[in-house]
């Protein structure tokens, strides 16, 4: 997806605007594709999570592709109130996010990776990412879980970024 094809819009309704953010902020040559995480999700959603500033203002200026998985929406719409979840999945399907497909034949790569990180634990969510990290050479994430994403490597050693510096 091109960036052009970004929502002019939050799921809010509120106008998405790059200008508005830069207000005392530090301007960096951001990524093109990003892997999307829960936590960054759901701060952005609830304007009384500590991160959501923060997180509203990254989404603000960022005009890449989001990349995100079926596991993290999922865990998403759990954890925001019930009455914002239509918005979210709304906002995916008009362009904000772009699901990667997940197939059948990746669940035992996906599974080995969990049993892998079994210690931290990695959840089905953080596995998948990973796993469209790698397939799709995307190394660069919106998270909120900074331990686990440092820790966490593709198949081939390399680590992800994270994008927000949490």
């Amino acid at each position: 997806m091109s960036a052009s094809k970004r929502p002019t819009r939050d799921v809010s309704g509120n106008a998405v605007s790059g200008s508005a953010v830069s207000r005392g902020a530090t301007q960096k040559q951001l990524p093109t594709r990003v892997l999307l995480d829960t936590g960054p999700l759901v701060a952005w959603l609830d304007a009384s999570d500590p991160h959501h500033e923060r997180v509203r203002r990254w989404m603000a200026q960022f005009r890449g592709e989001l990349l995100t998985t079926w596991p993290v929406l999922t865990e998403a719409c759990h954890l925001i109130p019930e009455h914002l979840a239509p918005g979210l999945l709304e906002w995916v399907e008009s362009g904000g996010a772009t699901l990667a497909e997940i197939p059948t034949a990746s669940l035992r790569g996906i599974a080995a990776r969990m049993e892998k990180y079994a210690d931290l634990p990695m959840d089905l969510a953080d596995a998948t990412l990973v796993w469209v990290g790698e397939r799709e050479g995307v190394l660069d994430v919106l998270t909120l879980d900074r331990r686990d994403f440092g820790i966490y490597r593709t198949g081939r050693g390399r680590a992800l970024r994270d994008v927000l510096g949490t």
